[in-house]
């Protein structure tokens, strides 16, 4: 473990790889998604405001229909804007989640953070080095590329797990990617060179 820290210090990874800063300090690498924009964490809240507005106008457009027997289609339509409105600011939230991995060397054991907005939702996993099956470059689309961690949990055989590291690697950062990439087999122990598909 000290040659590899030691190797570490020595070649450092790269600041940045993707949508993840990336900061050596004794001991341990962390990996940190970037945050949002202020603008791009508030949408989720406009989405929620507009759709109760359309839930409020549906409402208030039946009641003042009276008597009419089936909805009439200026509520009925703001009912579904309401759905879908809901559906995106969901959607957009879960976007909005950030991702930590920090290999702590001395414990040699990873850890997995999914950092969420909303108080006391953020997941931590921990993952001991020796569970670590492999580390793979998957292609998303042509020249877009993500980092991803592959673990066998307790070490046993049978189902694999699979955590999302880096997410947004440009064709431009091949050599970032590589170095990171071996940085990261070498401190889990993997065997073999070759990049991972698929």
């Amino acid at each position: 473990m000290a040659s590899f820290t030691d190797a570490l210090e020595e070649n450092p990874a790269p600041r940045r790889l993707g949508d993840i800063r990336l900061r050596y300090e004794p001991g341990r690498l962390l990996g940190e998604s970037l945050a949002p924009s202020f603008w791009r964490r508030q949408l989720p809240s406009l989405c929620v405001v507009l759709a109760a507005l359309c839930a409020l106008g549906a409402v208030v457009g039946v009641l003042l229909g009276g008597g009419d027997e089936r909805t009439p289609p200026a509520p009925a339509a703001l009912g579904v804007l309401a759905v879908a409105l809901m559906g995106f600011a969901l959607r957009l939230e879960g976007q909005l989640g950030r991702r930590r991995f920090v290999l702590h060397f001395p414990t040699e054991r990873l850890r997995l953070e999914r950092l969420r907005w909303a108080p006391g939702a953020t997941r931590v996993q921990w993952v001991p080095f020796d569970e670590v099956s492999a580390v793979e470059v998957v292609e998303r689309a042509p020249g877009r590329y993500a980092l991803v961690v592959v673990w066998r949990p307790g070490g046993m055989e049978g189902e694999h797990w699979r955590e999302v590291l880096v997410e947004h690697i440009g064709a431009s950062e091949q050599e970032a990617l590589f170095r990171v990439w071996r940085l990261l087999h070498n401190a889990f122990g993997l065997r073999g060179a070759g990049l991972a598909g698929g």
